[in-house]
């Protein structure tokens, strides 16, 4: 049903596999969202093994790869045959035991949530922790919680229920006990290198604590407490000595906005013996004042010399840093224009394996850099993706996933000396590879201060003088990077998958990089007026709208826009400020009123009304969708989970009511039980059938 009303359309028809013409599309959205997506990769402590979890239509399974006497041999640990929705994450090996942990249901982006239940089971779901043998038989389920860390003895299992720190025995019969009480909620637990102490976060909303647990004495301590946000505790290699971010507390604004600079963020690092905390470094004022954390689950890491290395943006760009852990001048170690994003440091210290955009700005390709020297290497080149390294218990040995422009993301090897070995689960027979277009990497004219990126998807075999349908597409975040080939993150994994489909059936496609995204540098990600600041990345789009309308093989009065999360705000803005351009949209759960979706985030409660200052808040007014609905006029299709924790379903609940009132032709797919990144194969192949289906009703002729 597709029909113009105040009331909207209610329903959306799926989008079937039907070309356009002179565009014969040769498979289905079904086939190229058909590969094994990878993740949560994870090195072991002993033996250069290496597990992650392997998502194949929506069928979560963990994966053990094993070195052998010729190749790795592979083995699929867990046999999970639904798509129920149930997440896996949260793997960690346990020492000694030859045995692997992971965590089983539940919302790893909002953890302390009750766990969502897309497939609407009736008995409900638990974040369950469970235990697998590496050499086979059924996973036992431990207990009930999340992030298990394994002692460095492997007899002793911490973890997370409902915020509170406890503890289980890595055996089926095991009783759980509560390991404390304290106020805030606990979070990133760290054993001591003797296993004998427990290091933990307390958050407690505008600031949070490093507490340590001694199992011995059942006692708890607080590490130099402070009124700022006291994160990420690491042992010194000889246990005597913590390590920890200090961050100050901010009110932020309204909305997401540009922070160029702020209250200097800095190091500490505390000596439990007697309690006495130095500052080992703190960052200049200005550039890398605020800080910007790798994609990694380690900010610090401790040297054999007593040093640390660290993150930090002093030069403008994301690299290495180090400063001895007794305090003095900081040294760059990775200089450069481009960013570091994954790290694994050996175990020893002595080295860091990271992926980096060094020298191919929308592409990924590993490094070692060599400590305390600080000498790095290249590890790998060329026209594909390589990321999310895990260094093996070797220190030389890397695992980690790659892709290129056909060939989704899997798992990889790369032994000394040996020439790399993918090892992750085999492409569908049917997986459309070689259908697919190689997208070209685009620099946009500079539109105030600033020339964005993008990559351009073009139809493959278009007749000579053809013009086609274009739509822009904008990734979430707004911290994201499109690249040229699969990406490494699911969700944008798909969005990359159907964009090659689009293209397939012969649209023009240009997934845009705007201001305000990651691998630019500094400057381009915290980009002065964006987000509720003033929206400046809108700038982006009407350079990618000028870039498509000035082409030849581009149609000018068909242009349409798609994004989820932020692209879904963006996709908003487009629309409601400029109709006259885009002809059409599809919306996933994007922001449309700064203000109300800050005011959600906070649990309803109306701090911002209190003391965000007036001209703060009608400057996020004037950014948001809202603010220009009197004017919107091209159709938009809205789709949303009504679970999602991320950006609240009543944003587009809102928006539905002013597009009523505004008379704006709008259609609607809603998700019951559904989160942000939406848990089940299922819904993705709903909510983009029904995207290629709207769009072709608005832009094919």
């Amino acid at each position: 049903m597709n029909f113009r009303s105040r009331f909207g359309s209610a329903l959306v028809a799926f989008a079937v596999s039907v070309p356009m013409a002179g565009h014969g599309a040769t498979f289905s959205i079904e086939q190229v969202l058909s590969a094994p997506f990878p993740s949560d990769l994870i090195a072991a402590p002993e033996g250069d093994r290496f597990a992650w979890v392997s998502n194949v239509k929506g069928r979560r399974n963990v994966w053990l790869a094993s070195p052998g006497a010729a190749a790795y041999g592979l083995r699929q640990l867990t046999h999970f045959g639904d798509d129920d929705g149930l997440e896996i994450a949260d793997l960690e090996f346990v020492p000694h035991l030859g045995a692997l942990l992971f965590v089983r249901g539940g919302d790893f982006e909002a953890p302390n949530k009750p766990p969502p239940n897309p497939s609407h089971l009736t008995a409900g779901v638990e974040q369950q922790i469970y235990l697998v043998n590496l050499t086979g038989g059924a996973p036992v389920m431990l207990t009930v919680g999340r992030a298990p860390a394994a002692s460095p003895s492997g007899d002793r299992i911490a973890f997370i229920r409902k915020g509170e720190a406890w503890a289980i025995a890595p055996q089926h019969d095991a009783k759980a006990t509560q390991l404390f009480k304290t106020r805030g909620e606990v979070d990133s637990l760290r054993f001591a290198p003797d296993g004998a102490s427990l290091a933990f976060v307390s958050n407690r909303g505008d600031h949070s604590f490093v507490g340590v647990y001694s199992f011995a004495t059942k006692t708890l301590r607080w590490v130099d407490a402070s009124l700022s946000n006291d994160v990420e505790p690491r042992w010194s290699p000889d246990g005597k000595r913590l390590a920890f971010l200090r961050i100050p507390s901010t009110h932020d604004e309204v909305g997401i906005s540009p922070h160029r600079t702020g209250a200097p963020w800095s190091i500490r690092v505390a000596t439990l013996a007697d309690g006495q905390a130095i500052e080992a470094y703190r960052a200049p004022r200005g550039p890398g004042s605020v800080f910007h954390p790798l994609s990694s689950d380690a900010q610090l890491i401790w040297t054999p010399t007593d040093q640390l290395v660290f993150p930090a943006e002093n030069d403008g760009w994301l690299h290495f840093y180090s400063v001895p852990a007794r305090g003095g001048e900081a040294t760059l170690l990775t200089p450069g224009k481009f960013e570091i994003e994954y790290a694994s440091p050996a175990r020893d210290g002595t080295s860091i394996v990271f992926a980096s955009n060094a020298g191919d700005i929308d592409r990924r390709h590993l490094w070692r850099l060599s400590l305390p020297a600080g000498s790095v290497e290249p590890l790998s080149s060329g026209t594909g993706i390589e990321t999310a390294p895990a260094l093996g218990s070797d220190g030389a040995t890397v695992a980690y996933l790659q892709a290129d422009a056909r060939t989704p993301m899997h798992a990889a090897v790369l032994s000394p000396g040996k020439p790399a070995l993918d090892v992750g689960d085999k492409l569908p027979a049917d997986f459309p590879s070689a259908s697919l277009v190689v997208p070209e990497s685009v620099q946009l004219p500079e539109r105030a201060g600033v020339a964005a990126h993008a990559q351009l998807f073009l139809p493959a075999g278009s007749p000579l003088g053809a013009r086609h349908p274009a739509v822009i597409f904008m990734h979430g975040g707004p911290i994201r990077q499109m690249l040229v080939g699969w990406h490494y993150m699911d969700y944008y994994s798909k969005a990359y998958g159907l964009n090659q489909y689009l293209a397939s059936r012969g649209y023009v496609v240009l997934a845009l990089n705007y201001r305000s995204g990651i691998g630019y540098g500094l400057d381009f990600r915290e980009a002065e007026r964006s987000g509720s600041a003033g929206g400046s990345e809108y700038n982006d789009l009407l350079a990618a709208a000028d870039f498509l309308r000035g082409r030849p093989d581009v149609d000018s009065t068909r242009i349409g826009l798609w994004g989820g999360s932020y692209g879904g705000y963006m996709t908003a803005l487009g629309l409601s400020r400029n109709s006259n351009l885009f002809a059409v949209g599809v919306d996933i759960h994007g922001v449309h009123d700064w203000h109300h979706w800050s005011v959600a985030q906070r649990g309803g409660h109306p701090y911002y009304e209190l003391d965000a200052p007036s001209a703060v808040l009608a400057t996020a007014l004037a950014a948001s969708p809202v603010s220009a609905a009197p004017q919107w006029r091209s159709p938009v299709l809205l789709i949303h989970g009504d679970d999602d924790r991320n950006v609240d379903f009543s944003e587009s609940v809102r928006l539905a009511e002013t597009l009523r009132e505004t008379g704006v032709d709008f259609s609607e797919l809603v998700f019951p039980d559904e989160i942000h990144d939406f848990l089940r194969h299922e819904t993705w192949l709903k909510a983009y059938g029904a995207t290629v289906a709207f769009l072709d009703g608005k832009l094919l002729r």
